[in-house]
């Protein structure tokens, strides 16, 4: 049987014993049984074979207070449980078994202790008890079916099961199962890169090596790379550190760190972005795939708090739209590289498109590419197939940056690989996952990332050949004056000059009051002055208008007079150029902006570009901003032409045969 079909079987079998809770909770609600009580058997089984040892040592060594290190040392793992009981021995009185199970979950070590409780299982022991279904359910965990014992079910498998334990629990709960994890082999391919050509790690006699991820789930990044890392060099110890949000997917992950081993207290809970739990240190590799499209309105003080700070804290380059923290995430794995004299540091993280473009020039998303491309931390992006992930659909990248770039061939480059195509379809949809990535994929991606070079499928950059100077194009501002009656119409609206008239309303709203005597002035001052001219001299038509004021003996007002002038005025083309202190002002309606690439000579793309066809505009220097973007589709764009409208005609043909014949079928026709 295969690695996916025996996952596949144990995890429905598990995932079965929750018929057994029907009528006591819901089907949303059986991950909260289910999911904890699979960790502690699967503790429980581990411990089976030196459980009797635990117990006897535990006799002698109760009262000493080394007695924890001898207990480890008696069950041969970093964990143990005094109880005298095992789930198949609390079967053996069913009456007390509330009591028994509890006494059995108090004997294990502080460590698994620590786990039990991010659970919350306490509530769902005494419910159980109280319904009648608790022995039932310890029961079923104990068939042979369920025998998690490591030599029926290894750590990898293991891994797998609770993903796929969880990924039933967020279906029906109607959650986003993707936020937990990965799907294996992208998990491969990322960990491929990330120890690509590293020569310490494939060669070196008992390395010491450190890995990191901020949005660790259950731990699934962290043990695949432990464990490719073990199949490339056995003596290489590679430790790892992650933070999880996630209660129960934290305890999974602390726990399967347990069970391999590992130091468990290198994983922290606690929400990353406002609480970092390794602030100041640095690691050799970094791996993640942390949430996209997620609000980071909950952690804004704690970020734009550090923001403050610069480039002391995590957030210096700039922080992205509060709609979507991935960015942080990417900012925190950077924080978290090794100076280059250090040994420097390899990051693979997993985005959706969004940080590739959003933001315009000077914005924080492109001021976060500016400095990543600046720093020339980028060494490439590999577009992933669709539907890969068990939650979405949607384009996925794997952005791969590295500070040990310089004096290679990848220095001030950047390679984008388009393995879009590199899929096998599934026989059956899991989640939203409908697409793998087969060994053989994964094998190219990463030959092709090796060779750095040029293909249909994979394409060099320089640096800068994704910034570009955003400027602001000006046109002249050309205006004509008049008091026609259009204009005086306009005048009398509220909206034009609410402070001067507010109380100028439309007749129907007035109830029949008539204007208020300054403004009633106002108008009929103007109906004085010549309604069939234009002037095109501000100046000569404010005199005129300053006069026919005075005429109507209404007080000089220079806000007054100057708001009346605006709200007369209109562009005109063929008016001169209007100026104010000798400088020609600018036509906010007909302002535009032009992105030009970095690499290119701003005023000999202007000339070339825009004066051709605005004679009269000038750059905005004051304007000018930096950006980078990543345009990553525009590269690998192929044109494909459309069909002809021969063949369209005969598919529409040919699918409205096949209604009719369907209809005929359905009604007898």
């Amino acid at each position: 049987m295969s690695l996916s079909a025996n996952v596949s079987e144990k995890a429905a079998l598990i995932w079965a014993i929750a018929d057994k809770l029907t009528g006591v909770y819901k089907p949303h609600e059986y991950g909260e049984v289910i999911l904890p009580l699979t960790v502690i058997r699967r503790f429980d089984c581990i411990l089976a074979d030196t459980k009797d040892a635990v117990l006897a040592k535990y006799e002698t060594v109760k009262n000493l207070p080394m007695r924890d290190v001898l207990l480890r040392n008696a069950s041969g793992k970093a964990f143990y449980n005094t109880s005298k009981f095992t789930f198949e021995r609390l079967l053996d009185d069913p009456d007390n078994i509330e009591a028994n199970f509890r006494d059995y979950l108090n004997g294990f070590s502080e460590n698994v202790q620590d786990i039990l409780e991010k659970f919350k299982f306490d509530s769902q022991i005494t419910t159980m008890a109280n319904k009648g279904i608790l022995y039932i359910v310890i029961k079923e965990f104990t068939i042979p079916k369920a025998n998690l014992h490591p030599d029926v079910i290894s750590n990898l498998e293991m891994g797998y099961i609770f993903e796929e334990i969880i990924r039933r629990f967020s279906e029906a709960h109607n959650e986003d199962a993707g936020q937990h994890y990965t799907p294996r082999e992208v998990i491969q391919l990322m960990v491929n890169i990330l120890f690509y050509d590293d020569n310490d790690m494939l060669s070196g006699n008992n390395v010491a090596k450190t890995i990191y991820d901020p949005a660790c789930g259950t731990g699934g990044m962290l043990s695949v790379a432990e464990e490719y890392l073990h199949k490339l060099n056995a003596s290489t110890e590679l430790m790892a550190f992650g933070q999880e949000l996630n209660d129960q997917t934290f305890a999974i992950c602390k726990a399967d760190m347990l069970i391999k081993g590992n130091n468990a207290d290198f994983i922290k809970d606690g929400n990353t972005l406002s609480d970092d739990q390794f602030e100041g240190q640095t690691f050799d590799y970094i791996l993640s795939n942390p949430p996209f499209g997620r609000e980071w309105k909950n952690e804004k003080a704690a970020v734009e708090a550090e923001a403050k700070r610069g480039f002391a804290g995590r957030f210096g380059p700039g922080l992205p739209a509060a709609s979507d923290g991935q960015m942080l995430f990417l900012l925190t794995a950077i924080s978290k590289m090794k100076e280059p004299k250090d040994g420097g540091s390899r990051i693979a993280i997993i985005h959706n498109g969004s940080p590739l473009f959003t933001g315009d020039a000077g914005s924080g998303p492109s001021e976060i590419r500016r400095y990543i491309l600046e720093n020339d931390l980028l060494e490439a992006i590999i577009a992933l197939p669709n539907d890969i992930f068990y939650n979405t659909g949607i384009a996925t990248y794997i952005w791969v940056l590295s500070n040990k770039k310089t004096g290679t061939k990848r220095e001030g480059k950047v390679q984008l690989i388009n393995a879009n195509g590199l899929y096998k379809k599934r026989r059956k949809a899991l989640g939203n996952k409908r697409n793998d990535i087969p060994e053989s994929a994964i094998a190219e991606i990463t030959r092709l990332y090796g060779d750095f070079a040029e293909s249909e499928i994979s394409k060099i950059f320089d640096n800068s050949d994704f910034g570009y100077i955003k400027i602001t194009v000006e046109r002249p501002l050309r205006l004509n004056f008049a008091v026609s009656e259009d204009r005086i119409e306009y005048l009398t609206n509220p909206q034009t000059i609410p402070d001067l008239f507010d109380d100028l309303r439309d007749p129907e709203e007035r109830n029949g009051e008539e204007y208020s005597p300054v403004a009633f002035k106002i108008v009929k001052a103007l109906r004085t002055m010549d309604q069939n001219k234009v002037w095109y001299d501000e100046n000569e038509f404010r005199n005129v208008l300053s006069q026919a004021l005075t005429n109507s003996r209404i007080p000089d007002n220079k806000y007054a007079v100057e708001h009346l002038v605006r709200s007369l005025s209109v562009a005109d083309p063929n008016a001169p150029i209007y100026l104010k202190r000798g400088k020609p002002q600018p036509d906010t309606t007909l302002r535009d902006t032009e992105n030009v690439p970095l690499k290119e000579d701003i005023q000999t793309y202007f000339e070339r570009e825009v004066l051709p066809f605005a004679p009269d505009a000038w750059i905005d220097e004051k304007k000018s901003k930096v950006g980078y973007e990543i345009p990553f589709t525009r590269y690998f764009y192929k044109y494909e032409a459309p069909k002809p409208s021969a063949e369209i005609m005969q598919e529409i043909l040919s699918i409205e045969a096949e209604l009719d014949g369907a209809l005929a079928e359905v009604f007898g026709v």
